[in-house]
């Protein structure tokens, strides 16, 4: 592996001999004029024009019926876990190969995470191990999935969607109705990726979608909870804002309710980022695919799209052949002003979640020695 080469041709891609982030955002469409538009109209918080308009261009985008905006993408996962019932001391199937943002918010519903081994093709979840689990672990009563070890109950599988590539959704998808499980995808990264020609995100009965500062479209920091159920989509909505019962002038609250809106000042910024959306991805695959023939010719393995979905692509990945190699790469990639990060460790091996449930890992452990993210803001 000649790293020096790697940087270069990174340098050459980017066209700078300054300091290379992972991934920046591009500002370059009506931002300025639609949030110059809401400051204006003075309705910068949660209540204005552009919450409404992003919500519906988001659902048009998406193909699905509804999207409720959020101030995050782990406030809209708490949110989905919370309108799908999961309860104090119930149970959420999910990777440990993720930000740990994705099992906070299991936690957050006073639940507990149980992980399961992904696929090496897609870092996402493993149908195959969510079955192998089921069948070995657990047992139905009065409808619900059990765990015969814990005899807690299993309310939600929550698979997430790896750099933008899919995970095997639809075999998850069979898999969860067949144990009577909600399925609740994490598309924190994946928007505008699809999966057999269904955007990421409509598979499950509901998706979540970050738009933090560093994914492909941004409003700074928000989420997006994406649905085709009308009677889930009311009940975020409304639990969303504080549970606050619509009247013109009374204070009345019919349940706990979270502040987790989506400010209208961000929601100006994410409408003008959406209409971008189409070019930021076709550049984002543009470079993937220079990268791809590059890292070839060198032969490291780049990690790319199955043959089943278009991948937004949003942050890049090589895979290197051991943690020493992996190492070396981000060392000195590093140090000449390159940023590249490993994968997340396995959020299993976090103090706090060290204690629950796996199936062993396999797969999840060889990727979390081995994978590299490269930088991967939207060139042209």
């Amino acid at each position: 592996m000649d790293i020096n080469k790697t940087i270069n041709f990174i340098r050459e891609i980017f066209n700078t001999q300054d300091f290379i982030p992972l991934h920046a955002p591009t500002f370059g469409g009506n931002e300025k004029k639609y949030l110059n538009e809401c400051i204006d109209s003075t309705f910068v918080s949660s209540v204005g024009k552009f919450v409404d308009s992003f919500e519906q261009k988001i659902a048009e985008y998406t193909g699905a019926k509804r999207a409720i905006v959020c101030v995050n993408g782990t406030n809209a996962i708490h949110l989905a876990l919370l309108a799908c019932g999961v309860e104090d001391n119930d149970e959420v199937i999910t990777q440990p190969l993720t930000f740990v943002a994705t099992t906070n918010a299991i936690t957050y519903a006073n639940a507990s995470p149980v992980f399961i081994d992904v696929d090496k093709d897609t870092m996402g979840m493993s149908p195959q191990a969510l079955r192998s689990f089921l069948e070995k672990n657990t047992a139905q009563k009065n409808g619900f999935c059990y765990n015969k070890f814990s005899n807690k109950s299993i309310k939600a599988c929550l698979p997430m969607h790896t750099f933008g590539h899919a995970c095997r959704i639809d075999e998850i998808k069979t898999i969860c109705e067949e144990y009577n499980i909600s399925l609740i995808e994490d598309c924190a990264e994946a928007m505008g990726s699809f999966y057999q020609n269904k955007h990421l995100g409509t598979f499950g009965e509901l998706g979540v979608i970050s738009f933090n500062g560093n994914k492909v479209m941004t409003t700074g920091g928000g989420g997006a909870i994406i649905t085709n159920n009308e009677a889930l989509a009311d009940k975020i909505k409304h639990i969303s804002t504080q549970a606050k019962v619509p009247h013109k002038w009374e204070y009345v609250h019919d349940e706990i309710g979270f502040n987790y809106r989506m400010p209208n000042i961000n929601a100006a910024l994410g409408l003008a980022q959406l209409e971008q959306l189409p070019e930021f991805i076709k550049h984002k695959r543009n470079l993937a695919e220079r990268y791809a023939n590059f890292f070839s010719e060198q032969n490291i393995k780049f990690f790319k799209e199955t043959g089943l979905e278009q991948s937004n692509y949003w942050l890049n990945a090589v895979i290197l052949d051991n943690k020493e190699q992996r190492d070396q790469f981000l060392e000195t990639t590093n140090e000449n002003g390159i940023m590249t990060r490993p994968i997340w460790q396995l959020n299993n091996k976090l103090k706090m979640f060290s204690d629950c449930q796996t199936d062993g890992l396999e797969n999840a452990e060889w990727l979390e020695d081995r994978v590299v993210n490269i930088p991967s803001s939207a060139v042209e």
